[in-house]
């Protein structure tokens, strides 16, 4: 009886120091600088649900605005410390460097790169109806429909220096063709132009084309990543059509990053910390929904993705002419 009395009495002592010890665990915030409710903000919570198991309780911090630059600009002002990062992708690493004069920041200098997290394909789509009336249904098709009517196709996009803008400014430049880009308001207005037939092709982001592509609202002609996708095993890739397009290899992809000069301990943890939460059967199943696939990488190999990125973006911007401010 004594003894049960003793330590009842050293479990209550216990657990209000333990209370104080986690009390004193600061969370890690991951911002994300897009809304609620889209791709990069479910692989961000995807991500926080299974990492919180080896490092501490990530929350979500939504900072959208600016054209994705907010967030980032937010992550740059942080304590090099593990305990603010961010949620990056190809627009506030690759693109957004180049298509807005003024940065408050350089995507180089100022972000200490943890892993690549996943990459989603977009794909070159037309509209049904177009593409049949047209006699289109390959890549070399559309190729040689657009240079013996220079200026007759147009394609569509989420916005000026958008993925897709930049990827339509690719494939012209490869392929030797004249095409009229036509910017939207953002991704939805844009694919449902295309579905009614206001406008006659896009380079859309897979998942959000692939529900009307299996319905038949759309014509997927190619995939513009090096490899075909899982997800539409028997649509072939641009690069492999010929027509100069060899090598054409383009899209969606998220990362992580910290402030500049987190200490390389932190950074190898938080890379460790991640890499495994994205191996996990349950985070590849919530990535797979969204037609994405984990793409981890180590801290090197992700800060040379990054740079290989910038360079491969700053001649497409500036061939396209496109510009913010």
């Amino acid at each position: 009886m004594y003894r049960r009395r003793t330590l009842q009495t050293l479990a209550a002592m216990a657990l209000p120091c333990a209370l104080a010890a986690l009390a004193q665990v600061r969370p890690i915030r991951l911002v994300v600088p897009y809304p609620p409710g889209g791709p990069l903000d479910i692989v961000a919570r995807a991500l926080a649900d299974r990492a919180k198991d080896s490092l501490c309780v990530i929350v979500i911090d939504n900072r959208p605005g600016a054209g994705d630059n907010l967030g980032a600009d937010l992550v740059t002002k942080a304590a090099p410390d593990g305990h603010t990062l961010l949620m990056g992708a190809v627009a506030t690493h690759a693109i957004n460097p180049w298509l807005y004069a003024r940065l408050p920041y350089d995507m180089i200098r100022d972000f200490t790169p943890i892993t690549l997290v996943a990459r989603v394909p977009n794909v070159l789509v037309m509209n049904a109806e177009t593409a049949a009336r047209l006699g289109i249904v390959s890549v070399p098709d559309l190729v040689a429909y657009a240079k013996t009517h220079p200026g007759t196709l147009n394609y569509c996009s989420g916005g000026n220096g958008s993925a897709g803008h930049l990827a339509g400014e690719m494939f012209k430049a490869q392929a030797g063709v004249f095409m009229v880009h036509i910017p939207y308001a953002g991704a939805n207005p844009a694919q449902l132009a295309l579905i009614s037939g206001q406008v006659d092709l896009s380079f859309d982001n897979l998942a959000g084309a692939s529900a009307n592509i299996k319905a038949g609202k759309l014509r997927a002609l190619a995939v513009t990543t090096a490899q075909r996708s899982a997800a539409l095993p028997d649509v072939p890739t641009i690069a492999a059509s010929g027509d100069g397009l060899a090598g054409f290899d383009v899209d969606t992809w998220f990362g992580l990053f910290g402030p500049a000069g987190l200490a390389a301990e932190t950074t190898q943890r938080l890379n460790r910390a991640f890499v495994t939460a994205l191996a996990a059967p349950e985070t590849k199943a919530r990535l797979a929904t969204l037609l994405a696939k984990a793409s981890t990488t180590t801290t090197e190999q992700f800060a040379a993705f990054v740079k290989a990125e910038l360079r491969k973006y700053e001649r497409v911007v500036k061939e396209s002419g496109a510009r913010v401010d």
